[in-house]
């Protein structure tokens, strides 16, 4: 039997319902582009069906786990919901975490609130203290005032994820002008799923190492240039620490970069969760431990896990 061959024209003679199913297979991006390309591409690209498949299977658990539940459920089309949760994170299981979609990808997001970390020490106001804080999307956020020994850890469970796909954990903090300790010193890093080696990776907490700053006003945690070049000049951060302030050394690890919502984040590394049916548990940690030395002045928003 001969195959035949399917033009351009064939594909635009297909019912609308047959296209709407291909474009369904594809990824939201793909599917705005295609609709740009004929009025019965646009069309079908307003399915329901198409949106509905694009929305992670257990989105109505995540929904009724929120907040603002009723308000999520009033809307009446799909494709609003979608882009909806890509542009504002929902806060979930009593605002210890909230969750998003990468807008191209449909791929699950998700934050771990500082409430849901395991700080050491964190509860104590001797040395961490919970404060609200402009720009979080969580009603706390921890404080740190001054510890020697600086940990935090954290789990999700991979259901919380989308399978096949890869994953990078960042850090979202901010930091007072007068932060120290962590001039020159890096703190280890570890994101794995149980069970499953593990590379640390170093990473730096000095905003003054930030790569890539947001495009707005100074925020509480940017330094100008200049004014940092003289608290270093000056030794002031020594004083301040009882440390000598000198440059910080040529690193191999991973710089803080601002995220343009006047946060910092840093990446503290990267997995790959398999699509499998098993549930799994995902660790992150931070640690700094050896140093020696106090350190204070950041403050921790959480915990962001999202496609890489």
């Amino acid at each position: 039997m001969a195959v035949e061959n399917v033009t351009g024209a064939d594909i635009f003679a297909l019912p609308e319902i047959c296209i709407a199913n291909t474009l369904s297979l594809t990824t939201p991006k793909d599917a705005c582009r295609l609709s740009l390309v004929a009025s019965n591409f646009r069309s079908a690209a307003q399915f329901e069906a198409v949106w509905e498949r694009f929305l992670p299977p257990d989105y109505r658990d995540l929904i009724s786990r929120a907040a603002n539940t009723a308000d999520l459920l009033a809307f009446t089309s799909k494709k609003d919901l979608y882009f909806h949760l890509c542009d504002h994170p929902i806060i979930i299981d009593c605002g210890t975490k909230s969750f998003s979609l990468d807008k191209a990808s449909a791929k699950k997001c998700c934050m771990l609130a500082a409430r849901s970390l395991d700080i050491a020490w964190g509860n104590d106001p001797n040395y961490w203290r919970w404060i609200s804080f402009p720009g979080s999307r969580f009603s706390e956020v921890n404080e740190l005032l001054q510890v020697w020994w600086f940990e935090i850890r954290g789990r999700i469970s991979t259901k919380m994820l989308s399978p096949d796909t890869n994953y990078a954990a960042y850090l979202v903090f901010s930091a007072r002008q007068n932060i120290y300790g962590f001039e020159s010193q890096p703190v280890d890093a570890l994101f794995r799923i149980i069970g499953q080696d593990a590379v640390t990776r170093m990473v730096y907490l000095d905003p003054k190492r930030a790569l890539v700053r947001p495009r707005t006003k100074l925020g509480p945690w940017e330094l100008d240039p200049r004014e940092a070049e003289r608290s270093w000049r000056m030794g002031q951060l020594g004083r301040q620490t009882g440390q000598n302030a000198n440059p910080p050394p040529e690193n191999h690890g991973e710089n803080p970069k601002g995220r343009g919502d006047r946060w910092m984040e840093v990446e503290l590394g990267e997995i790959f969760i398999r699509g499998s049916e098993e549930e799994e548990w995902v660790e992150i940690s931070l640690m700094e431990v050896h140093g020696g030395q106090p350190k204070g002045g950041i403050i921790v928003q959480g915990i962001e896990i999202r496609p890489k």
